[in-house]
């Protein structure tokens, strides 16, 4: 595995904790991520128009991952909405590794080897432990997370194949975020009615911010399977936990308990031996 992709990969997981954590003070979640999804389009328009069209061969992949987005946002802001942030988040992204690792063995024939069998095990189980002994812990929270974790793990297996057929690895995310850019409000109206923006509002710039976040973290990530195996890299992307454990005690006030920081070393002790 390629340093740049390593170096690709953890740009995505701190940026990826980071927009989390604006997220996490919206008042509204199912609106912020909307907004998140409909900035996107300020960028990625100029984007599609300067740069060609990608391969045919990509867009079956293309139309699906953005699809498998739009559910993996519907879930995770259910799941915020039965359980606390500490405990859905790491269940989330706790539950990829394993799943991507499955996907890229029986649709990419990728075999990774023992040493970054272990280093997957280390992340998942030092992520997933992180959710481990919280009180009061709702089974439809877990449920709702673990089946949001089950879309990551299903658009980024799609991602790892489809970016390498599109011709030009800066064309995929881009119409990716366009397309969900595109999906995402019309979502918003199904499910809750009309979609009100006050450019006035600093939810409104804060949710814009972090969507913008969102791409440039989508983006490094997409750009690192093009050049990694899916496996590895999904779960060297998985310690944007441990990021956003940092962030949290750092910026937001929230406690590093002895817990939360061994698990945070096992994570760190896989990213090591992934890298």
């Amino acid at each position: 595995m390629s340093s740049l992709a390593i170096g690709l990969t953890l740009l995505a997981a701190t940026l990826q904790a980071s927009w989390n954590a604006i997220l996490r003070g919206g008042i509204d979640r199912l609106w912020s991520i909307t907004i998140m999804s409909l900035s996107t389009i300020v960028v990625t328009v100029p984007l599609a128009i300067a740069l060609p069209l990608p391969l045919p061969a990509s867009w079956p992949y293309i139309v699906s991952s953005a699809c498998l987005q739009i559910g993996y946002c519907v879930f995770l802001v259910s799941a915020y909405r039965h359980g606390e942030l500490s405990q859905v988040f790491p269940v989330v992204r706790g539950s990829v590794p394993v799943l991507v690792t499955l996907g890229g063995l029986l649709f990419a024939h990728q075999h990774p080897r023992p040493l970054a069998l272990l280093g997957i095990a280390l992340v998942a189980s030092g992520i997933i432990s992180l959710a481990v002994g919280k009180e009061r812990t709702q089974t439809k929270s877990v449920v709702l997370a673990l089946g949001a974790g089950l879309f990551i793990a299903s658009y980024v297996t799609i991602d790892g194949l489809g970016v390498r057929v599109a011709g030009d690895s800066r064309v995929y995310p881009t119409w990716i975020f366009l397309l969900d850019g595109t999906l995402m409000p019309i979502t918003f109206m199904v499910l809750r009615g009309r979609l009100t923006i006050d450019v006035r509002c600093s939810e409104t710039w804060k949710a814009t911010a972090a969507g913008f976040v969102s791409l440039i973290s989508y983006a490094a990530f997409v750009t690192a399977l093009s050049r990694g195996p899916i496996g590895p890299l999904s779960a060297l992307r998985e310690t944007s936990v441990v990021f956003a454990a940092l962030i949290g005690w750092l910026f937001l006030g929230e406690p590093l308990t002895a817990r939360r920081a061994g698990a945070c070393a096992v994570v760190t002790l896989g990213a090591y031996l992934l890298g």
